[in-house]
């Protein structure tokens, strides 16, 4: 295991998703009284798990058919655009 990948995975996922709706969700959910944290916490580990299950099964599955190079630089334009979009919504 390269240990720098996976805390440059960790630190980066980290950053994107903390504060984000997922985690202002799993908020509300456990903010109810009669709701077991641990229910609201193992559904919403699970659904994030399996959303960077899918991610990586395809980008496995897009990198044999797309050059890394250009992947990296959509997915790049892609990040700009949204926060580019964002900041004018705002």
């Amino acid at each position: 295991m390269d240990i720098k990948v996976l805390a440059t995975v960790f630190i980066t996922i980290f950053l994107a998703e903390f504060g984000d709706k997922s985690q202002i969700a799993a908020l509300l959910y456990s903010a109810d009284k009669d709701v077991s944290k641990w229910t609201v916490f193992l559904g919403a580990s699970l659904a994030l798990v399996t959303c960077a299950g899918l991610g990586v099964l395809f980008g496995q599955y897009i990198s044999q058919y797309v050059n890394e190079r250009w992947l990296n630089t959509v997915a790049g334009a892609g990040f700009v655009i949204i926060g580019a979009w964002t900041l004018w919504r705002a």
